[in-house]
């Protein structure tokens, strides 16, 4: 039952230059240049442990801030996912995901449901993280489930600032990939379509 779940996107504004490629049933191989070294490096720790294959090529007005790349990645990277997981027929549609990182926890639930939601429960104890504003990454998050119309629930704890951002992504990365597997053959939902 397995498919070929891809997608291609691109968008280009005064801010950003964004071009993604993505596939659901990878191998958690990835390409990711933003311009921002930390994102990269949560980018890639996210492709590898969903096992979706990720290209990301970003240019952004990282001379001002890092806030218009991350959000539009962010955006961008829901609209690909939207794409590529097609119909949604078969799939688990729900998971969730609990990662340790050695003083951090991080939970994330997800409802591949067609409804866009978002809601965190965590907080960083310094304005950055590496090269990355720390308060961009509830905005990642907050765009990828707009634009690929997904609940996401996300809470950690933990003291160091980096270890609990890499165990968001990596709980974001295991419940995803829980939530793509085609189980079935049906719709899941009473409503018939998501």
């Amino acid at each position: 039952m397995e498919k070929n779940r891809l997608a291609k996107v691109s968008r280009k504004t005064s801010e950003t230059d964004i071009r993604i490629k993505i596939n659901l049933d990878g191998e958690g191989k990835y390409n990711v240049n933003s311009g921002i070294n930390f994102f990269n490096h949560m980018l890639e720790s996210f492709s590898k442990h969903s096992m979706i294959d990720l290209d990301i090529q970003a240019i952004g007005d990282i001379d001002i801030d890092d806030h218009h790349t991350i959000e539009d990645v962010g955006i961008l990277l829901g609209e690909a996912f939207l794409e590529a997981i097609g119909d949604k027929k078969g799939i688990k549609r729900m998971s969730h995901a609990i990662v340790p990182m050695d003083d951090s926890l991080a939970t994330v639930a997800i409802d591949i449901s067609g409804r866009s939601y978002f809601k965190a429960n965590f907080e960083f104890n310094n304005d950055k993280i590496g090269d990355m504003t720390s308060d961009t990454i509830k905005h990642f998050f907050e765009s990828f489930a707009s634009s690929g119309k997904v609940n996401l629930n996300i809470s950690a704890e933990g003291s160091n600032d980096h270890h609990k951002a890499e165990a968001i992504f990596k709980a974001f990365a295991k419940s995803l990939n829980d939530a793509c597997k085609i189980e079935h053959d049906s719709i899941p939902s009473t409503k018939g379509i998501l």
